[in-house]
């Protein structure tokens, strides 16, 4: 996909709904499309940071909606300063590649917008979040209305039973979601894999495998009563 003018602009890339949304409004708007997509994976499990889905699907995902895809692979656990290294370094080559804008699905957590506005405003880069202070209920509604479809493929135990993950995101998923949920699952309730749709040139094929536990130690500076939070994964498996 061709950007307007000389400008360059990635999107970074969850494999999830909101990314999902935010490539659509991109493609829908007065954006600069898309030239690449950037995930993070885990460097051992070879998995989507947070979503557990497997770098093989990832990139047939990509695949699928017909953008290059860079991945970074990062350490287990990795401390926010860790995380910065990488993603500068990252961010400098994408810088000489031409790249110019960045983009984010990020909702309404203004801490990660000013996070994320910290990080690449230095180097150079306009940070575009085209989901922005959206109704997330209203957001979810939409990506149901367009025919995106997506699956629950990772839920924090301490807000959502496990019988949400697995579940496909549909208006049904909406009314049974919990009240203190957020509809987009913004606060890291839960996350999704999108499969199909009318960005896709064709679905992504895929099985359902095990419900996986895990669990993950609290982050330093977090002011909560955890010393770690425990997390449902639905173990996707690449169809061929």
């Amino acid at each position: 996909m061709k950007t307007m003018g000389n400008e360059k602009a990635f999107l970074n890339w969850s494999s999830g709904k909101d990314a999902a949304m935010a490539l659509h409004t991109i493609q829908n708007g007065k954006y600069p499309n898309i030239d690449l997509l950037l995930t993070t994976i885990s460097a051992r499990y070879q998995r989507v940071s947070m979503h557990g889905l497997h770098r093989s699907l990832l990139e047939a995902q990509a695949a699928a909606l017909g953008i290059p895809l860079t991945v970074i692979e990062l350490s287990e656990h990795p401390s926010m300063e860790a995380y910065g290294v990488v993603m500068r370094k990252q961010l400098g080559v994408l810088k000489k590649q031409g790249f110019t804008t960045s983009y984010f699905g990020d909702i309404f957590l203004e801490d990660l917008k000013i996070y994320r506005e910290n990080m690449l405003h230095p180097l150079g880069f306009k940070v575009v979040f085209p989901l922005w202070k959206k109704d997330t209920r209203q957001l979810l509604l939409d990506m149901i209305n367009l025919g995106l479809k997506a699956i629950v493929v990772c839920v924090n135990a301490q807000v959502l039973d496990k019988s949400f993950c697995g579940r496909i995101i549909d208006t049904s998923f909406l009314e049974d979601l919990p009240a203190t949920v957020d509809p987009c699952g913004e606060n890291g309730e839960f996350h999704t894999f999108c499969f199909d749709g009318p960005l896709f040139q064709r679905p992504i094929p895929f099985r359902k495998g095990d419900l996986v536990y895990k669990t993950y130690p609290a982050l330093k500076t977090e002011q909560a009563s955890h010393s770690e939070y425990g997390f449902w994964f639905c173990d996707l498996q690449p169809e061929h």
